[in-house]
């Protein structure tokens, strides 16, 4: 394809980064503040689709760091990961303003400043053109995502970001190694489609190493275990910043960084014959079955999703370790489609928060009567999480799966499988006890299938079983005796369950109205729709076109 010097990649960077000054600057006025917020995001993805639209790919130079050069390249992979980005954050500045105002979150002008500098960093790592760029934003992003990670300011948020930077610094520090390496080997740290040849012709042992660095210091952020519990612990920021930063920014970025190292470094023929895409497969895979069985046990609604997160990340990095053009044409789809659903998911658990004051799957049985409209829109992203048909999950997982069967060990299929299934034995049961469940708890439909239910900390209890009454010497359980009460206490505990049915209905009854407020609702709507429609019709958006052209572009 054409390259063309263009400054259009740099103003995708430096609208979301210009925002946020101009947010710091308006802290004594919010609704300046958060129009600046959405006039940057509508900036922002108005300048990727100038850069998808015009058929050329456009490069900026940055200049040069300790002699090597920095540059921005919107190739089709960059603004596939750019454009999702970009538009999410569109949705969630809505989502945001909603939220934190609904629910009068402290540090609100810090909250919106961050958010913006988070986006400028995740665009600069979908648009570099070398590791050295990627690694620079791809630290940015770490440092302007912790005020979002310890927003609430209390002691389990203050331990959230200390893990969150030990994690995500660690790993950093073993991705810089790799790249000072692959430059020793290669002498170029440019991304080529199909690897640097250089790379190919190194000592094997290594070019081995430099895979594993870059390898593992990317997938902190990817979350493949045991590189994961950071993510699980970052559930403490506010609702928004888990949608969009852990299921789409932070994460993807990690995923992303991974893609290249792998397809753009290294190159599929490389990865091969040096033998390092198996192990790589093999982490995956286990990352997405055990993570997957992790998340049945979660009671918490957004560490069960975080668990989840983890689990379908894997199915990205699984994708792109088969060396496959169909599985890794599956993993792009699914970079973009588990961002739709996931974010969904996310929005959804934070409507039932604001709106409910919950966030336990024991506690909100029944809440679908009061939220029809969000747990609708949350069991629609579930089931494409599962992988049903008609949702934009079934489109990459299909594709993921023939990628699969095509690769020389049909055994990740089955990994596909059975990751696919821990989905539906985790979001069935949450969707169930959502519509179908009564909020006194008395019966199992009431209850999570697989976690045991928290206690009044927050922590799991070991069960709700009633309490068996014992008789007045202790000497156990009390046994009725027929002294002709027998019929009138039925018809007490008959009186008693109607009247508990009674107060579980009026615990969800809807209010005169919207359920929430239009900007909580729209988010939901317009995210899962977009995931029905590239359900539907997969070809219709960019998205499909940018991974064709990506793939074809290393792998012929």
């Amino acid at each position: 394809m054409t390259e063309v010097t263009s400054l259009l990649p740099l103003a995708a960077v430096a609208v979301p980064a210009i925002a946020a000054l101009l947010v710091l600057a308006s802290r004594a006025h919010p609704n300046v503040r958060e129009g600046w917020t959405l006039l940057a995001g509508l900036g922002t993805v108005a300048v990727v689709a100038l850069l998808v639209a015009d058929g050329v790919t456009h490069v900026t130079p940055l200049g040069s760091l300790a002699g090597l050069d920095l540059a921005l390249r919107a190739d089709a992979a960059g603004l596939l990961f750019a454009l999702l980005a970009s538009t999410l954050w569109v949705a969630t500045s809505l989502y945001s303003i909603g939220y934190m105002r609904g629910l009068d979150e402290a540090r609100q002008t810090r909250y919106f400043a961050a958010f913006a500098a988070s986006i400028a960093a995740t665009m600069g790592v979908a648009l570099a053109a070398d590791l050295l760029t990627l690694f620079v934003f791809y630290e940015l992003l770490t440092l302007a995502t912790y005020p979002l990670v310890v927003h609430a300011g209390d002691a389990a948020a203050r331990r959230a970001g200390r893990k969150y930077l030990a994690y995500t610094l660690g790993g950093g520090v073993l991705a810089l190694a790799g790249i000072l390496l692959v430059q020793v080997l290669a002498g170029t740290l440019t991304f080529l489609p199909g690897g640097i040849a250089g790379l190919a012709a190194a000592d094997p042992t290594l070019a081995r190493a430099a895979f594993g660095l870059l390898v593992a210091g990317f997938g902190v952020k990817a979350a493949v275990v045991p590189l994961h519990a950071w993510l699980p612990a970052a559930m403490v920021a506010p609702t928004p910043v888990s949608g969009l930063l852990h299921a789409v920014a932070v994460v993807k970025s990690g995923a992303f960084a991974v893609y290249r190292s792998v397809l753009y470094v290294f190159g599929p023929e490389a990865a091969s014959d040096l033998g390092v895409a198996l192990p790589l497969a093999v982490v995956a895979a286990a990352t997405m079955v055990l993570a997957g069985l992790v998340g049945l046990r979660q009671d918490n609604l957004k560490r069960g999703l975080a668990y989840s997160t983890i689990s379908q990340l894997s199915y990205i990095v699984l994708g792109i370790a088969l060396l496959t053009p169909l599985a890794a044409f599956g993993a792009l789809l699914h970079v973009v489609a588990h961002a739709f659903m996931k974010i969904t998911l996310f929005f959804g658990a934070g409507v039932i928060y604001a709106e409910t004051g919950e966030k336990y799957v024991s506690d909100i049985a029944g809440v679908g009567r009061r939220l029809p409209v969000t747990m609708t829109a949350f069991a629609i992203g579930a089931a494409g999480l599962v992988g049903f048909p008609l949702v934009a999950g079934f489109v990459s997982k299909f594709h993921l799966v023939l990628g699969a069967a095509a690769a020389p060990s049909q055994v990740f299929v089955a990994a596909f499988l059975v990751a696919g299934l821990l989905k539906l034995l985790y979001f069935w049961p949450i969707v169930y006890v959502a519509f179908f469940g009564r909020s006194d708890g008395a019966d199992p439909a009431s209850r999570h299938a697989f976690a045991p239910p928290h206690d009044a900390t927050g922590t799991a209890s070991a069960s709700r079983t009633p309490v068996v009454p014992v008789a007045a010497d202790g000497s156990g359980p009390h046994l009725a005796v027929d002294d002709g009460t027998a019929d009138s206490t039925r018809e007490s505990e008959h009186d008693a369950a109607e009247a508990a049915e009674t107060d579980s209905a009026n615990r969800w009854e809807r209010p005169a109205g919207l359920e929430a407020s239009v900007f909580l609702l729209v988010p939901v709507v317009f995210t899962v729709g977009t995931a029905v429609f590239l359900g539907v019709a997969p070809t219709a958006l960019p998205f499909w076109e940018l991974a064709e052209t990506a793939v074809t572009e290393v792998f012929g």
